[in-house]
């Protein structure tokens, strides 16, 4: 009977060790969450806002160029967590790729990177304009822009994504990570086919400072294409969702 007592005082002792350990883990372990590598092509205003959002989130980032070494002074900036790269080892290097460079520049990169992009989760935020981008321009009003996207890229896991803005609102709404927006942070719409991809860049729309709002498959991209009722907005999630007829 004894012997019973004593097992059990030694029992509810190691309960509450374990019980006091478990509550001295930050909440970001306790949470699991995972930090992941990300190669962005094109360091301009959208690469690199959205790209050192991420590094500031903890996030190792490789800005990539055909010139990396241009790109010295910005990673030196960035601190540790942010490097330089060609495309071709942004891509080696990244669990997801962030592909933000000119809409006219997709049909040579897709002959560059395409194949090695194959299998990867690959965050598209290029956007087609006419005066710009011509015959592929055209090309995007008569087939979408996720479906033509997901021509040039055809073995990625395409998300659609940071394309319904403009870089200077993103760096303006993810200054203090969303918290002084009345109402709550600032919604991006996404979309993809490939649920893996959809969920990892939800994870990487919200370490940026912002909510997604999957807005469907990638062929319904368009509800949110530049020059669509959905473009352009500055609004929380649900205010999206209710502006685009979206479930939660």
């Amino acid at each position: 009977m004894r012997s019973d007592r004593v097992t059990r005082r030694a029992a509810l002792a190691l309960a509450a060790g374990l019980s006091l350990a478990v509550s001295a883990i930050p909440v970001q372990a306790q949470d699991g969450a995972k930090k992941i590598r990300i190669g962005v092509i094109g360091a301009g205003n959208i690469g690199g806002t959205i790209g050192t959002l991420w590094v500031k989130d903890g996030h190792e980032v490789m800005f990539a160029s055909r010139h990396p070494e241009t790109l010295a002074s910005m990673v030196s900036e960035l601190g540790p967590k942010a490097k330089a790269g060609t495309p071709e080892e942004a891509i080696k290097f990244g669990d997801a790729v962030f592909i933000a460079v000119p809409y006219k520049a997709y049909p040579d990169l897709a002959k560059e990177i395409g194949p090695a992009l194959s299998g990867k989760i690959v965050l598209d935020a290029g956007n087609a304009t006419q005066r710009r981008d011509g015959a592929l321009y055209d090309e995007v009003q008569a087939n979408g822009i996720g479906t033509t996207s997901a021509k040039y890229f055809p073995g990625a896991k395409l998300v659609r994504a940071f394309n319904a803005a403009n870089y200077k609102v993103f760096a303006k709404e993810s200054a203090d990570g969303g918290k002084a927006r009345a109402g709550g942070r600032m919604a991006i719409p996404i979309a993809g086919d490939d649920p893996e991809a959809l969920k990892v860049a939800e994870g990487l729309v919200r370490d940026a400072g912002f909510d997604p709002v999957v807005v469907g498959p990638l062929k319904e991209a368009d509800r949110f294409a530049m020059g669509s009722p959905g473009f352009g907005h500055e609004l929380t999630a649900p205010e999206l969702r209710e502006k685009l007829g979206v479930a939660k």
